[in-house]
């Protein structure tokens, strides 16, 4: 797979096979295009060349109304800004990706509940952004991308705007609910330490993927 930016090269000849259940990183500097490969996987950026595939499914040849479905059904996005709501409750954050979905509202405050307690946050689901630590915030951000039970996570920098200590707990979480529901993953990160409890590490240069274990 290729993708360029105007007369520039951000990504070349990038192959890469994600299992369900798996942990993959990306590792690499700032600007060197872990974020556009994620977008790219998601179908948020179109290729230059080459193919996605999703359940065996080119997603490279779908219609923009079909790929806005796909992603709404089945992946689930986390980033280093959280992107949580300001004007809605933790509960809420959460649930928004379900309402979109037209689910029934019991169901939509079943799975959210059941997300909010799935990373530690049990008694914060009535609390507004402005109440909560980064820590939270981030874990708030993580229950809404799992909320939908998605076959794939992407997670662009999830930890670049926590503490160290924040930090190891939300990978810990991470790790743990990408096994515990099975689903694929890809960690896009500057960081050694963050890729380190990944199944898989690759580094990324303007080249390829290069792996690391």
């Amino acid at each position: 797979m290729t993708k360029r930016f105007g007369g520039r090269t951000v990504l070349e000849a990038v192959s890469l096979e994600v299992a369900a259940g798996e942990y993959v990183a990306i590792v690499g500097e700032s600007g060197i295009g872990k974020s556009t490969l994620l977008n790219v996987v998601a179908g948020l950026e179109p290729v230059d060349s080459g193919t996605i595939v999703f359940r065996q499914q080119p997603i490279t040849e779908m219609s923009d109304d079909a790929l806005t479905v796909l992603r709404r059904e089945n992946f689930g996005f986390v980033f280093q800004a959280f992107h949580v709501l300001p004007h809605l409750t933790a509960l809420q954050n959460v649930g928004l990706p379900l309402l979109l979905r037209k689910l029934p509202e019991a169901e939509i405050k079943r799975k959210a509940q059941a997300a909010i307690a799935a990373v530690g946050l049990v008694g914060r689901e009535a609390s507004m952004p402005r109440e909560l630590s980064g820590g939270e915030l981030q874990r708030v951000a993580i229950a809404r991308a799992l909320a939908g039970d998605p076959a794939l996570l992407l997670a662009d920098e999830p930890t670049g705007n926590l503490d160290p200590e924040n930090a190891r707990q939300v990978l810990a979480l991470l790790k743990a609910q990408v096994k515990e529901r099975g689903a694929a993953a890809i960690l896009a990160t500057h960081s050694e330490v963050a890729a380190a409890g990944c199944d898989r590490r690759y580094r990324l240069t303007p080249q390829k993927l290069i792996p690391l274990d």
